[in-house]
C-alpha cells in the first residue's frame, strides 16, 4: 500500500510542477523573443538495487528530469517600427549591462532609442568635464545592443538606415540559463561564442513561440492526471481504513 501512496505522491507533485511551466508558457504568448519551456519526465527505477545494509526498493512511478527551452524560432510580427529587429535562422542579440559588465543574449529585437550621458572631452568654466546626450540602440531596461564588432550601436535621427546589429551564437543551446521571460546566459557546455548564421531583418520582429492551443492540450492533460493522482491516494486510504478496520 505504501507504494501506491507514493506513486499518487510523486505523480500529482511532478503534473502540478509541469502546470507551473505550461503557465508560464501561457503568460507569455505575447511577449516577443518568448521560448516557450517543456518538461521532460523520466521513470524511476525499474528494479530494487543493493544498499549499504538492505535493498533499496524499487521506484513507482515517473519524475521530472528536466526542464528544456524550445528555441524553434516563433512568427514574424511587424508593427511598423524602424528599430525593431528580427533574426531569420540561428543566433542572438547581445545585451550588455554597463553597470555590472553582464553580457546577456536574447531573440527579443524590439529595441529603443537609447541615452546616455558621454563626455565631450571639453571642460566648462568651473573646470568639470562637459557632458552630451547621446543615443544608442537598446532594451527598455537600461541595456545596450551590441553590433557586430563588439561595440555600441548609436542611433541618430534617421532610425531607417539599417544598423551594425550584431548576430551571435553557440553551437550548443541545452542548458543556457534563463535569467528573466527572453534573456539567456550560456554555460560552460554552450562551448565559445561565434558569429550567427542567422540573416538580420529590420522593421519586424520575432513573437513568442508558444502555441496557445498546444498549450491548453497540455494544461487539460496535466489537470486529469494530477486529478487522476490524487484519486489514487484517496482510493489507496480507503482500501487501508478498510483492511484496518477487519476484526479477525
Amino acid at each position: 500500500m505504501n507504494q501506491s501512496f507514493y506513486t499518487g505522491a510523486v505523480g500529482a507533485s511532478m503534473q502540478l510542477k509541469r502546470m507551473n511551466v505550461i503557465g508560464d508558457n501561457v503568460a507569455n504568448v505575447n511577449t516577443m523573443g518568448f521560448k516557450a519551456d517543456r518538461t521532460d519526465f523520466s521513470a524511476l527505477m525499474y528494479q530494487n538495487h543493493r544498499g549499504i545494509e538492505d535493498d533499496l526498493p524499487m521506484g513507482v512511478g515517473t519524475r521530472i528530469l528536466m526542464t528544456s527551452t524550445n528555441f524553434a524560432q516563433g512568427p514574424v510580427e511587424d508593427f511598423g517600427r524602424t528599430l525593431d529587429y528580427m533574426i531569420e535562422g540561428d543566433g542572438f542579440f547581445a545585451l550588455v549591462d554597463l553597470a555590472t559588465g553582464e553580457v546577456s543574449y536574447t531573440r527579443n529585437g524590439a529595441f529603443i532609442k537609447s541615452g546616455r550621458e558621454m563626455p565631450t572631452g571639453e571642460l566648462d568654466e568651473n573646470g568639470q568635464p562637459i557632458t552630451e546626450q547621446v543615443y544608442y540602440l537598446g532594451d527598455d531596461e537600461g541595456r545596450f545592443v551590441l553590433s557586430d564588432v563588439g561595440g555600441l550601436i548609436e542611433v541618430g535621427d534617421d532610425t531607417t538606415t539599417p544598423l551594425p546589429v550584431g548576430i551571435f551564437d553557440y553551437i550548443n543551446y541545452n542548458g543556457m540559463q534563463q535569467i528573466d521571460a527572453t534573456r539567456y546566459l550560456p554555460v560552460d557546455k554552450n562551448g565559445n561564442l561565434i558569429y550567427g548564421t542567422g540573416r538580420l531583418r529590420q522593421g519586424v520582429v520575432e513573437g513568442s513561440n508558444a502555441d496557445l492551443a498546444e498549450e491548453y492540450t497540455k494544461l487539460i492533460e496535466s489537470q486529469r492526471a494530477y486529478g487522476l493522482a490524487l484519486k489514487m491516494v484517496q482510493t489507496s486510504d480507503e482500501i487501508e481504513t478498510t483492511i484496518n478496520g477487519l476484526r479477525t
